[in-house]
């Protein structure tokens, strides 16, 4: 089983790096989220990986909790609030398209990754709130990005605001502040009920 759970992370690191293909032409798209948490996503499942199957040392706890945490963060959205990609425009590997890859198969993989191949009750209570420390990171970066490129996507247009939710332009700092708000209760409410699931789960691996 240890091989089973080292080919399956390197997959999805596989995925992980497939779905950002697209960046690595377009450097804009490394604005939006997904792409930036999927790359380290896909960056985290190559060390587990290599290090399941080498049984070498594997990511931190914090680290691994962390990428889980977005990865879910990842697909909520992708599912949730980002309307269908247009195959038209989005390239597609193996019959999928690179952002479902990115945005859907790898982050349910990750979880699956996380419930039946990870030891459990390594949490310490406040990585729920440490793992939160990236979002408003990138929200200072989205918006000094915008302030000093203002028509350079990677949005339509040239809008430099990668989404519509936090797009201060358009909606006005009341409201910016009032989804960051929310977006940011969401994102608590998920590391905390990570952090519980992991608690409830037996020490060792569901599987292997």
């Amino acid at each position: 089983m240890r091989f089973i759970a080292g080919l399956w992370r390197l997959a999805i690191a596989a995925m992980c790096f497939v779905g950002t293909y697209e960046a690595w032409h377009k450097p804009e798209y490394w604005t939006y989220f997904t792409f930036q948490t999927g790359f380290v996503l896909g960056f985290v499942m190559l060390w587990a990986g290599a290090a399941t199957i080498l049984k070498g040392i594997e990511p931190p706890a914090w680290l691994k909790g962390c990428v889980t945490l977005y990865a879910i963060v990842t697909a909520l959205v992708a599912f949730l609030l980002m309307p269908p990609d247009d195959p038209a425009y989005v390239p597609a590997v193996l019959g999928l398209m690179t952002n479902t890859w990115l945005h859907r198969v790898a982050p349910i993989m990750a979880g699956i990754d996380f419930l039946i191949f990870d030891q459990h009750r390594r949490f310490e209570w406040h990585y729920m709130f440490t793992w939160l420390a990236y979002f408003p990171l990138y929200l200072a970066f989205v918006l000094v990005r915008a302030a000093l490129l203002p028509t350079s996507g990677p949005a339509a247009g040239g809008n430099p605001y990668p989404y519509q939710f936090i797009d201060l332009k358009a909606l006005g700092w009341a409201q910016f502040g009032i989804n960051c708000g929310k977006l940011a209760l969401g994102f608590l409410a998920l590391s905390l009920i990570l952090f519980v699931i992991d608690r409830i789960l037996p020490p060792k691996p569901l599987v292997g």
